[in-house]
């Protein structure tokens, strides 16, 4: 199986809410809209992939359950610079950045259904970093 991109599916309770999350909070570009009205989806970049909001959810049980997404994980070139960035975006912060016994560091957000939210920089000298073998 050839895979040429790839896209997480999120259901959100309140589509407009994400949608603002996403594009005014945390500065996601828009990849394509589609559709009209309340029902509209918006398709995010999202580093090598896609992010779409889509749908709507019942509540925001099923909006994590239906996309099957407990969390979701982006990796910036500066968490220093990106945590600073999203405080001032007025982003709750559920736990500062710091470095996690398996060396990378980290910082927690969630969105506005619950969907946690890693935010990860590898530092240099992280296994990560390098290819093996190579």
């Amino acid at each position: 199986m050839e895979v040429l991109n790839s896209r997480v599916l999120l259901r959100p309770v309140d589509p407009e809410r994400s949608r603002s999350f996403y594009r005014d909070r945390l500065g996601l570009a828009i990849y394509r809209e589609f559709g009209t009205g309340p029902e509209r989806g918006t398709v995010f970049f999202l580093g090598g992939g896609l992010l779409e909001l889509s749908g709507r959810a019942d509540d925001p049980a099923a909006a994590s359950t239906t996309a099957h997404v407990t969390a979701l994980w982006l990796q910036v070139r500066d968490l220093a610079a990106a945590h600073r960035e999203l405080l001032d975006r007025g982003v709750e912060v559920l736990r500062e950045p710091r470095r996690e016994p398996w060396g990378l560091d980290e910082m927690w957000i969630a969105d506005p259904d619950g969907i946690r939210i890693a935010v990860v920089e590898i530092p240099p000298e992280h296994p990560m970093r390098g290819r093996p073998g190579v």
